[in-house]
């Protein structure tokens, strides 16, 4: 194990003991996390970032197109629309990819097209050149992204997961508002004729670095034994109805033609003729493009709602907000980027705390980043309207950064609560509906932003402060109308939770339930959630215990995951095989233990020395490193038998029993090395 030698020999024969049952070492080592999961995780967020970076990073350096290749307002248009238009084409059918042949193989080709598609933007010529290049880098982005989401969820379970996508979170809310001031500082150092060149080649390096790193520390795919044929053209209507959505958003973003609003009825034509051509195949048990019975999973249908509509409001302020500054108030390439970056501070701090909190406060903690969200940018908007005095952008921080604190508190845990009750071998796949959702809602807001901003503008005669305030105000309603589905979500959750049971047939008349037992390590009074989740039609049957710890579900015969939920609690899933039979199973709920101790030597404490914490698998749980008193503290560990491994002068390992519900303490003592004289 790397970082701790000469420690194998202690972990010989250990078994581990969870939830009272004792399970070999090789079981525990197939059933456990990677250990390289959080390093492959910076591999993921890094690429990820890249690809939502080139949506806003290239808005301040439209100006150093039109000059540098003589681009016209409809080119550079299209150099934003396009990259969005193909990066939402792409994201479904490569959700699918990903779930077929494998996640980590599309990740690192889908990286791979992303740089090489970088560098031909870069070396434009003329501007149909960069069109093109550019559109291509979306469809590398869109093959890239959703993968991202589905090895986060193929990676982490239960607590974890939350953390990881509060990391992913903090990605997203960073890449689109730290974009605008990357691109002004490149367009700076670069010039204006040549600066927009590197707003592509700086994707480059970090692209290159990330394949590199991905080819080592990236789990690899593991053959699922059959290959699906494509739904080609269920591929066709979707793309051919977002195309037709996006394609009026465009045209009024460009503002040089009367946008077709017509093509949005024969968008909605074809939705209905792309949904009833995957029922008909899901019926015939073919393989659709869209498995819809991932629809009627409520907290996914709920949260993809919510999220269309929340980034139609959270990514059109930055058009307003660019518009305004650079024309409005004269403010360079530079300054224009630096005038958000409050938004961005607030976008990375909450991610993570929201992603420790989702499992304890749920929906709720969405509605209250919908509601700081949608406080600050009236605020943002009303300083807008009414403030004409200096230091403009250090005015709009406070309420800019409120929103952007709350952002990060909807991203995160909506994604999350989205993806909770989605198996993971769909995971791609609904990865990919879930953002060609926010795709085309960051259209629809920031056409709307843009045709709210320049009607009123024209109809002022060049009132910008009017115009900006009228864009952010369109933006603050669509953000509460996010928060009014988050708010219907909670009090959904909250009356399915307190409608009553129905009365009991007797014992003569009822049959028996498909599953039932018991789940224990519940406090006096504390209920779990239960769900019975098809692996074939993925029907989720859903139940709570009732006061002593009984649960019954009844389910069709076929195969399902058991999983048990409760506050506070590690998750715990199974696989069950319902047939004829009823099938009882008792269930544990693990309370997370805490391990504490002081590490000490002949001369007194050791600081700085190093503690982890191994199972029977050899796998490390949790590390540390001793304070200047030598105390160390390793939290979220389960119950079980784990192995303590001090490193400070010689490496001593010494074996320790963790219980349920009790804090532990333990004491090592190191050994001064052996000398010769």
């Amino acid at each position: 194990m790397a970082g701790y030698p000469n420690t194998s020999h202690y972990l010989t024969g250990l078994k581990s003991t969870v939830d009272g049952h004792r399970v070999s070492t090789r079981a525990a080592s197939e059933a456990g996390p990677d250990p390289r999961r959080w390093r492959a995780l910076w591999v993921c967020l890094i690429a990820g970032f890249m690809t939502l970076l080139d949506v806003s990073i290239v808005n301040v350096a439209l100006p150093s197109m039109e000059h540098g290749i003589g681009a016209t307002p409809a080119d550079v248009s299209w150099v934003v629309s396009g990259y969005a238009l193909t990066f939402g084409l792409a994201l479904v059918p490569s959700g699918r990819l990903g779930d077929d042949y494998g996640r980590r193989r599309m990740f690192l080709l889908g990286l791979a097209l992303f740089v090489v598609t970088s560098a031909l933007c870069g070396a434009a010529q003329n501007a149909t050149w960069l069109v093109v290049a550019r559109l291509c880098q979306g469809i590398a982005g869109g093959l890239l992204n959703p993968q991202v989401i589905g090895m986060i969820q193929q990676l982490f379970s239960g607590r974890e997961r939350g953390k990881a996508f509060g990391a992913f979170g903090a990605t997203v809310g960073l890449s689109t508002a730290v974009g605008p001031l990357l691109g002004g500082l490149l367009i700076q150092g670069f010039g204006l004729t040549e600066g927009w060149r590197w707003v592509f080649y700086v994707n480059l390096p970090i692209g290159i670095l990330a394949i590199l790193f991905g080819l080592r520390l990236l789990p690899k795919d593991v053959s699922s034994g059959r290959k699906r044929r494509p739904d080609l053209l269920g591929t066709l209507l979707l793309g051919a109805a977002v195309v037709l959505v996006m394609l009026p958003l465009v045209q009024e973003e460009e503002q040089t033609s009367r946008p077709r609003w017509w093509l949005m009825g024969v968008a909605a034509a074809l939705l209905v003729l792309f949904v009833l051509w995957e029922r008909w195949l899901g019926a015939r048990g073919k393989h659709p493009l869209v498995n819809l019975k991932l629809l009627t999973v409520r907290s996914y249908a709920m949260a993809s709602s919510l999220g269309l509509v929340y980034f139609a409001g959270f990514t059109g302020i930055f058009l307003v907000a660019t518009l305004f500054v650079q024309q409005g108030l004269g403010y360079s390439a530079l300054e224009s980027g630096a005038s958000t970056l409050a938004f961005a501070i607030g976008s990375a701090i909450s991610p993570a705390i929201g992603g420790r909190l989702v499992h304890r406060f749920g929906r709720p903690m969405v509605v209250l980043g919908n509601l700081l969200v949608a406080l600050g940018l009236a605020a943002t908007a009303w300083l807008v309207k009414d403030y004409f005095g200096a230091n403009t952008a250090l005015v709009l921080a406070g309420p800019l950064f409120v929103a952007g604190f709350g952002s990060g508190l909807v991203i995160a845990p909506n994604s999350t609560l989205a993806l909770e009750e989605v198996p993971p071998a769909e995971g791609g796949t609904a990865a990919g509906v879930l953002q060609t959702a926010q795709r085309v809602g960051s259209a629809v807001g920031t056409a709307l932003g843009g045709s709210l901003f320049f009607g009123q503008l024209t109809r002022s005669h060049g009132d910008y402060h009017a115009s900006a305030a009228l864009g952010l105000i369109g933006s603050t309603g669509l953000v509460t109308l996010a928060l009014l589905f988050g708010i219907a979500d909670v009090l959904l959750s909250r009356s399915r939770k307190k409608r009553p049971a129905p009365a009991a047939a007797p014992a003569a008349a009822r049959r028996a339930a498909a599953v039932s037992g018991v789940v224990r390590g519940l406090a006096p009074g504390e209920r779990a959630a239960v769900s019975l989740t098809s692996l074939e039609t993925h029907e989720v049957h859903r139940a709570a215990t009732g006061p002593d710890g009984e649960f019954e579900v009844d389910a069709p015969a076929g195969s399902y995951v058991l999983l048990v939920k409760a506050s506070g609690l590690e998750p715990v899933a199974r696989h069950v095989t319902l047939g004829g039979a009823p099938v009882r199973e008792d269930v544990e709920l693990p309370r997370s233990v805490r391990l504490a101790g002081t590490v000490s030597a002949d001369p007194g404490p050791v600081a700085g020395a190093r503690v982890a914490v191994v199972d029977a698998a050899g796998q490390v749980r949790g590390a540390t490193i001793t304070d200047e008193t030598g105390h160390y503290t390793v939290e979220g560990l389960s119950p079980g038998e784990y192995t303590v491994v001090a490193s400070g002068y010689e490496p001593a390992a010494m074996p320790v029993r963790l219980v349920s519900g009790e804090p532990a303490r333990f004491d090592p003592l190191l050994r001064l090395p052996s000398t010769v004289d």
